[in-house]
Parts: C-alpha cells; structure tokens; sequence
C-alpha cells in the first residue's frame, strides 16, 4: 500500500538557514515545485551568530555562489552597513569582499526574494523522519501529522540536529536560543544507519549600544568606494556604518583562569568538537597564554537597533561571569549585557557518506547541505545549498549531476574535501586550502563559473547579457593593455617616470607597467586611450591588472601542482620530527604527528592539510636526502 500525502511537490528543502535558502531558489529557478520547510518562517536567512558575509576566502565562495546564479550576494548587497575589503595592501588573489549586514534587514530581504520566487512554496512545520520506499525517499512527516512528497529532499538542519545549548553549567535543547531542537529527525537519520558525530560552535555577548563608551575605541570606517558581492550591482547606494577596534587585557585573562572550572568546554560538560579557527575566549586565553591581549570588534547588528555583536569574544560562560569579564574591558565598565552567549553542541553525519553531487549513498534522492556536513560559516553552508539544489533539481529531471573542479573554484575545493577526506572538526574554507589559489581570484568568479550558471538556467537573459558584456569589456581592455606603449620621447613616458621614481626604459607597455608594485589602477586608467576608457570601469580595470600580473605564476603553479602528484611514493622517514621542519604551521606539524603518514601521498590526503604544507614538507623530504 503506497503512503498517502497532503502535498506533492518535485523537491523539499528543510531547513531555511542560508543552505536552504539557496537550494531551495536554485531548484525552483531550474523549474522544480519546491516547497521549503522551516520551523518558523519568521527566521528565514536568520543570521544566528555574527550578521555578516564574506572575509577571506569565504567573500570568494560568496562572488561564485552570484557567478552561479545564486542569491546570497545580491541580498547581502541590498542590505549591508558596513562594506571592506580585506588585504587591501596584499595581492588580488587574497583580497577578498566583507560586509556587516543588519540582522533584521537582511533576514527579511531574503524572504522577500523567495517568497516572490516562481515555483517556490514556503512551509512551516516540523520535521520528524522521511518517507522512504525501496532505498528512495519519497516525502517528508510533518510533527503535526501532514506528509508532504517529493522525489528529492534536500536536509539542510544547521545546528538543529540533537542541538543542545549550554552557558555554564546550565544546558537546555534547542536549535539555536529561542527555538526547538529536531530531536526526532536526528534519530530518524540514526536509524537509517548514517555515521553521526557531534560538533560545536558559539556566540559571543550582545551588548547595549548606548552603555558603551565608544570614545576609548579605536573606529573601523567602511570603504570609501565599496565592493559590492554581486556582479549585478552597480554601486552599494544605502549609507555606511563604522565599526570599532578594541582589547582584552590580563585582568581579563586571569579572571578566565580563574574561572576555568565554570566553563563547559574545560569541565567535561561538553563533548563536541569546537571551531579551530573560531575559538572561544576560553580558549584563546589557555591556549595563547603568551598573548597579553586578543582583537574584539564591536559591530553594530542594524539600523534600527542599539545592539552591537562583540566579535572575537565567543564564550559559553556563565552570565555573572560574562558581564564581571565585560566590565573589565576598558569602554565597557559600565555596559549592559543584552543577550549573553553561548554555546550550542548539534550532531552532524559524515561527509564522506555524500558522492560528488551531495546526494547520501545510502539513500537515494536524498541530499544533505551546510553544517550536517561538518562545516562552519554562512558562506560554506550557502554555497553547498546552491550545489545541493542543482543537483536536487537535475536528480528530478533525469539530467547528469553538476560538479565543480578543485582548479576552477573554491566551491570545487570545499565539497572535494569534505567528501575525500571528512572532517574531524568545523570545517571553515581558507585560501590556504586551493592549489590553485591565484586563479581563483573574488574578481574573476564570473568568468569561470557564469558560463555553467547560464547553461543551468540560472542566470536570465538580462544576467547573462551583462557578463557577456562584462567579458567583452576585459578581453578589449587586456588587448589595449598590451598593444599601449610610450617611447622615452613621449610626455606620458616622462610623467610616468617622474610618478613611479623608475626610469622606464625606452619604452614601455601599460601592461608592463601594471607589474611595479607602486602602480595602481587609477594610474593605469589616466593613461588608457580614449576610445578604451569611455566604457572601462574600475573593476574591469582591476580584473585586467589582476590577470596580467598572475600569469607566469599561475603557469608555474600548475606545473607544481603536477610535480606533486608525481611524488606520492617518495618515502617518508618514521622517526621524521615534523616540528623540525621550518615553514610547517603548528596546525599542520599537529595533523601530520597524528596520522604520521608513510609517504607523501598518504599525506596528501590528510584531511585539512594544506596545499603550501605539502609543498614544505616535499622539499624537506627531497633536500634532506641529499
């Protein structure tokens, strides 16, 4: 006897988080029925830690996710504050996108896009365990007794799974503060046999805006002309906000010491695997005890609020203790705690139970997205959502799944290395991690992945018309670039001389130029020809200066990666002290004593370690034999 359904539809998406969100646009968009199912619609795209997108190397899965025909870029667009971009003053392949959104703003944007998205259905309703017939889900029960069915389903839980919360020694089941855990769609994935494990991540105190004494704190503006996300927008119109810089101090650090013992992560209490790259103010003071100071950032949540987001100051202490330790940073004396923080344990399944595509192995039509797959961060968790739906919606439709490569995104990079290596704490991505780093620049996401977004159908014909323009615009730029050359005989050859304090030979290209590291692209772009710099604006500018100056480093970098792969037997000594190789992080020494690989191919499948790791340890090992 088949299940009977109140609904049918040709996907489901749970989870409205940022995976959700984009898996449930991408499937509706590529012409699926979708219905999206969340808890509570009132917290679609909430942003339940830090209200803000991108940083390095998760600002370039931000720019692929738009490259794609995703929506994350365009909605942080219209409703960020605060826009920078990080490494200003490094090269353009670590530069990368960052904006403070407003909590409330953006979380309602990104309703407003999906709720006027075609073929998309917002459901909200509690998830309890899937409907499967033959080793294929078929549908979903609702907590409320409603069944909904689908030939695919996208989970996309967050920290919801089994989630439980803990400040101090006091614990209660939830999701995040204020909403239910999914206790019984977390032992529905038990007993179909998936691998769980347990992860953590946290929050820091939300503070009264008005109690703070902003005057002792050195102020962050945003960019004069700020980098939008999206290849769409034009220019970031809604008015900039300032950040501000501050410190903790040794009283602060000897209060934690002394208080260690009230700390869930210190007591025992608990047990999952926390953010190495996000750690908790416990942590940094007992594992950077040489440090008499860490960075805090004090970011306003909105507009229309007076919370601000203590970044950098996570903790799961008690709340007498958060605001003894919030008193003692100076500006802060006499602030009021508006929201204390926390930590939040979830379970989550073994990534290397996915193939390629995000799709389970052990059943069919069912994909899983976001921190059920180990990860950390809005942007690693939007952009599996995004891969996730394509594939939902292609699995439908019968068409061949969609991948990325490791050399033609960040997005390739993540999923291979969940799904080839797993993970053994939150994952967060790292420009470290991409072999081919310098071709993954934020700038040129368009050109390598737009062309897919298109072929999938989503981007629309006005979309693709302004990439095509876009790329048009740079292949002429580059050519011009090229083909411009001032003699010594010149007044531009002169001027240039007399700006860059160089002599310039007899002469020289705008494309030479762009290589000294004193000239920027606003000087290129006073020298461009006429006809050139009527339609070249400044991005396409920096885009065409970007390519030129990787070119003999990306084609070295490709015959590296190669000279890599031909070393897997290269054998690796078992008394080899990894400590006493210079250049190797204590992360990567860590990863390296622990499995204490045999030869370099068996670590190069380390889980996390780095492509640079791998180019060090190489080197020692062929340079020590000599």
């Amino acid at each position: 006897m088949r299940t009977s359904f109140d609904e049918d539809f040709d996907v489901i998406v749970i989870g409205a988080g940022h995976a959700g969100c984009e898996a449930a646009s991408a499937c509706a968009r590529m012409g699926c029925q979708t219905a999206l199912v969340t808890i509570s619609l009132d917290t679609i795209g909430q942003m339940s830690c830090n209200p803000a997108v991108g940083g390095i190397a998760k600002g370039h899965l931000v720019r692929e996710i738009d490259a794609l025909g995703g929506i994350m870029g365009r909605v942080i667009d219209r409703t960020g504050i605060q826009f920078r971009l990080l490494n200003r003053s490094r090269g353009p392949a670590v530069q990368a996108p960052r904006a403070q959104a407003d909590r409330a703003l953006y979380r309602t944007e990104m309703r407003h896009v999906l709720e006027f998205t075609r073929n998309l259905h917002l459901r909200q309703g509690v998830v309890t365990d899937f409907v499967i017939e033959n080793g294929q889900v078929t549908g979903i029960q609702l907590q409320d007794t409603r069944r909904l069915r689908a030939n695919a389903v996208v989970l996309a839980a967050g920290t919801f799974l089994n989630g439980l919360i803990h400040t101090g020694r006091s614990t209660y089941t939830a999701g995040r503060a204020g909403e239910p855990a999914s206790i019984e769609l977390a032992d529905s994935l038990k007993r179909l046999g998936f691998p769980v494990g347990r992860l953590k991540t946290g929050t820091p105190p939300r503070l009264d805006g008005r109690t703070i004494d902003w005057d002792v704190f050195e102020s962050q503006p945003a960019d004069e002309r700020p980098v939008p996300f999206s290849f769409l927008t034009e220019t970031i119109e809604q008015p900039q906000v300032t950040c501000h810089i501050g410190y903790t101090n040794e009283s602060v650090h000897k209060t934690i010491r002394d208080n260690l013992q009230e700390s869930p992560l210190y007591s025992g209490q608990i047990k999952g695997i926390g953010p190495r790259y996000c750690p908790s103010i416990e942590d940094k003071v007992v594992k950077f005890p040489e440090k008499t100071r860490h960075q805090l950032f004090l970011e306003p949540e909105g507009y229309e609020t007076y919370e601000v987001y203590l970044n950098g100051f996570s903790t799961s202490l008690p709340f007498e203790l958060q605001q003894e330790l919030v008193h003692k940073i100076p500006g802060l004396d006499q602030t009021k705690i508006i929201r204390p923080g926390y930590a939040i344990e979830y379970d989550f399944i073994d990534p290397r139970e996915l193939t390629p595509f995000l799709q389970t192995t052990r059943v069919r039509g069912l994909f899983f997205a976001g921190q059920i797959n180990g990860t950390t961060g809005y942007e690693e968790a939007a952009c599996q959502g995004l891969l996730a739906g394509i594939n939902a919606a292609l699995y439908v439709q019968g068409r061949e799944g969609f991948t990325l490569r490791r050399e033609e995104s960040y997005i390739g990079v993540l999923i291979d290395d969940l799904i080839t290596q797993g993970v053994d704490e939150p994952y967060r991505m790292f420009t470290s991690r991409a072999e081919n780093r310098l071709n993954l620049r934020y700038d040129t996401s368009d050109a390598r992945l737009s062309p897919y977004g298109r072929n999938l159908g989503l981007l629309a014909d006005s979309e693709w018309e302004r990439f095509s323009s876009r790329r048009d615009r740079i292949s002429k730029l580059r050519t011009a670039l090229l083909a411009t050359r001032f003699k010594r005989s010149s007044w531009e050859h002169a001027e240039l001389s007399r700006l860059i304090e160089k002599d310039l030979g007899d002469s020289i290209s705008l494309a030479s130029l762009s290589q000294y590291p004193t000239v920027n692209p606003s000087i290129l772009f006073d020298f461009l020809p006429a006809s050139i710099k009527s339609y070249t604006t400044f991005s396409d500018l920096e885009t065409t200066v970007g390519d030129l100056l990787y070119h003999g480093y990306i084609r070295t970098q490709q015959q590296n990666n190669e000279r890599i792969r031909n070393q897997a037997e290269v054998l690796i000594p078992a008394n080899l002290n990894f400590r006493d190789i210079s250049g190797l992080s204590h992360e990567m020494v860590e990863r390296l004593e622990r499995v204490r690989p045999q030869n370099f191919g068996q670590a190069c499948r380390i889980s996390g370690i780095t492509p640079g790791a791998l180019s060090t340890l190489l080197f020692f090992l062929k340079t020590s034999k000599n």
